[in-house]
């Protein structure tokens, strides 16, 4: 069904525990393919027992080349981008596929539902901080029991489109490396070629850690948001907010699905917002001259 790509970093316990729920917890048999970097001989060999496809480098690489690397590689009609740090939870491919076949064209970006150990994600509940103290068989007994809707503007991982749509727009922009604000700007490229349908689907459930490659290789994270404006003219945010009609945070069960998202409503707020956002880019440039 699909080409699952992952890029990791000198983190294979929980790598080895995302690929063991994907293998465990999966309706399908999906292509798992990853990105090792800073990787020990032993793992290659333990991914190699697990039909993983393996592309590796002793350096470190940006999360946007190695996952553009990685999607050289897949053979299937879908491409889901995971980290490293998330537990699939039972039949999260079942609605995430089930969506995308009643979708009538080819422009959607699905995202499955997070829970998380810390307030201020989609569902909050500790199952665990770190691979020690998770607790799985208490996920599995309660990861379907909360409660939380459909919502739009979805911009995170794991995610979901066709590989034709991610061909077309040309994957992550490597600029980016090694990440922040690379969701968003795909976004926006997806939003260029048409695509309006940007929906977190409920019962896709995945249990996420949170930024453990980042925290443990203390690995440098640029201004995501000063190269989105320089790309596009504007902030993140008052992409978030006007095109992806989100507010200021995407991830809130106030945000209920209610469809395709119209075209961008330029009324006096939207363009008092972009005029603060062009004082930005004008800021930036005369930085970046300099």
């Amino acid at each position: 069904m699909f080409s699952i790509l992952i890029p990791s970093v000198d983190n294979f316990e929980y790598l080895n525990l995302t690929i063991k729920s994907l293998k465990k917890n999966s309706k399908f048999n999906h292509e798992i393919i990853v990105f090792l970097s800073s990787y020990k001989e032993k793992h290659i060999e333990i991914l190699k027992k697990l039909q993983i496809i393996i592309k590796k480098s002793h350096e470190q690489t940006g999360m946007c080349t190695a996952i553009n690397k990685l999607s050289d590689l897949a053979t299937r009609d879908y491409i889901l981008y995971a980290h490293d740090d998330m537990y699939f939870c039972p039949n999260w491919d079942t609605y995430l596929l089930k969506e995308a076949k009643q979708i009538k064209n080819d422009e959607f970006y699905l995202s499955s539902t997070l829970i998380e150990p810390y307030a201020g994600g989609q569902i909050f509940h500790d199952f665990g901080k770190d691979i020690k103290s998770f607790d799985e068989v208490s996920l599995l007994e309660k990861y379907n029991s909360f409660e939380f809707p459909d919502i739009n503007g979805s911009n995170w991982a794991p995610h979901l489109l066709l590989k034709k749509t991610w061909d077309r727009v040309g994957g992550f922009s490597e600029e980016f490396d090694p990440g922040p604000s690379s969701d968003p700007d795909l976004n926006m490229k997806l939003w260029n070629i048409g695509n309006r349908i940007y929906k977190g689907v409920s019962k896709s459930r995945v249990y996420h850690f949170g930024s453990i490659v980042t925290k443990k290789n203390n690995i440098k994270r640029n201004s995501g948001n000063k190269k989105f404006i320089l790309k596009w003219g504007f902030k993140t945010k008052f992409f978030i907010k006007h095109y992806m009609f989100s507010g200021n945070n995407i991830r809130t069960r106030d945000n209920i699905y209610k469809g395709p998202l119209p075209n961008v409503n330029k009324n006096y707020i939207f363009y008092f917002e972009y005029i603060l956002s062009k004082i930005s880019f004008l800021y930036y440039m005369l930085i970046k001259k300099n």
